[in-house]
């Protein structure tokens, strides 16, 4: 066979970017950037593990302006891996192929996660009463 006739495998310059393929690629970012995080976690423990100067360290540089929208960042990834993970869960039990169901529940996902996220912080600097 010829390289004029080989058939050419597909790639991303042939593929329209559709919602879903979007959807995918970010539930794998965010799965990386959680990976990412747990090293910042380890970090902090350490460092708390370390004694309070270490400790004292850790809390600028993660109360820091660059700090909290890292922090920001994975914990939207946190909810947003969560939520596609269960929305993953739904198709593996055979639930929401259909393109208008795929569509809409990836939206959901997007919605959610953003709602968790701020309710998260909201509640981490005590803006919404949670108990007594």
């Amino acid at each position: 066979m010829s390289k004029k006739n080989r058939p050419l495998s597909p790639h991303l310059q042939i593929y329209r970017l559709q919602w879903t393929m979007l959807l995918s690629i970010s539930h794998r970012i965010t799965g990386i950037a959680l990976a990412l995080g747990s090293m910042l976690l380890i970090y902090w423990l350490a460092a708390a593990a370390s004694g309070p100067d270490a400790f004292k360290t850790a809390q600028s540089i993660i109360a820091s302006l660059p700090g909290r929208l890292l922090l920001f960042g994975w914990s939207f990834a946190l909810f947003y891996h969560l939520c596609n993970g269960i929305r993953h869960l739904f198709w593996d039990a055979g639930y929401g192929y259909e393109l208008a169901t795929a569509y809409r529940s990836g939206l959901t996902v997007l919605v959610v996660s953003f709602v968790l996220t701020l309710g998260a912080w909201a509640a981490g600097y005590g803006l919404l009463p949670l108990g007594n």
